[in-house]
């Protein structure tokens, strides 16, 4: 019967929305998290009468045809690149991206990672680096004697230093737009890398045309919607166990088959 197997896929589908869904929840406090979502495709169909072929001599044309469908399948999870709430922190090196774009962060490999977690600290050096002590590009170093740090808008580290009181300017940020956000490959650890799909990075300082500004003291918050994802679960849970009892229907029918006489 291709109803189990049917109601299998289903079910499969249902457990990947659950896994996804999931991740959002447990990801509602992380810093810069974006929200994922599943799509799914019908799987091929089986002609049972083709659609258009010829019912007789005389040339006439089914009009509709019988066409039974397999199941489904996990098409994409994609990446909600929404705006999430920029949470105020008032640490000094805890900066947010108003708008598009991505800071720039140099792996051990030498390797450009892409994050939109600003939680920022100072290496032993005084360079500008991620929580696990990444060098966030273009790698600007905070001197010792430094009193006070101040980030503009536009991406410009000032500093003011002990015995002075004009700033200097130490170096700029600069963040990092894609054609295809939706494209970068997830690593782990709040980074994601460019790949095939994401296509080319174009970087631009904070404010030009086409990428957002930094907020000095600010983190942005998951863009998760609890209520959302407790209704989505609440959807996908009931969908399980819909292709569950098709499941039982299916074995009831062949177990009526079974004990006829």
């Amino acid at each position: 019967m291709r109803s189990l197997d049917i109601a299998a896929t289903g079910m499969q589908a249902q457990q990947t929305n659950v896994e996804v869904i999931s991740n959002n929840i447990a990801n509602m406090s992380t810093t810069g998290y974006k929200r994922r979502q599943a799509e799914f495709q019908d799987l091929i169909y089986q002609n049972l009468r083709r659609v258009g072929s010829n019912s007789s001599d005389s040339g006439s044309v089914v009009p509709a045809g019988a066409q039974v469908g397999l199941g489904v399948r996990t098409a994409a999870i994609y990446r909600i690149n929404e705006q999430g709430n920029l949470q105020q922190t008032s640490n000094t090196l805890d900066l947010a991206i108003s708008g598009n774009g991505y800071f720039q962060v140099t792996l051990p490999s030498g390797e450009t990672a892409y994050t939109r977690d600003g939680t920022f600290g100072l290496s032993p050096t005084g360079e500008i680096v991620t929580a696990d002590g990444y060098t966030v590009q273009p790698g600007i170093t905070v001197p010792g004697n430094a009193t006070s740090v101040a980030i503009n808008a536009s991406g410009a580290v000032q500093v003011t230093l002990s015995g002075q009181t004009a700033p200097n300017t130490v170096g700029t940020l600069q963040l990092a737009t894609f054609p295809n956000e939706a494209g970068l490959d997830a690593q782990g650890n709040n980074l994601l890398l460019q790949s095939a799909a994401s296509g080319a990075p174009a970087t631009g300082v904070p404010g030009a045309p086409g990428f957002g500004t930094v907020m000095q003291g600010f983190v942005e918050t998951s863009n998760v919607n609890v209520v959302t994802e407790i209704t989505n679960l609440i959807t996908a849970q009931r969908a399980y166990e819909m292709n569950s009892r098709v499941i039982t229907t299916s074995d009831q029918m062949l177990s009526t088959l079974t004990n006829m006489h």
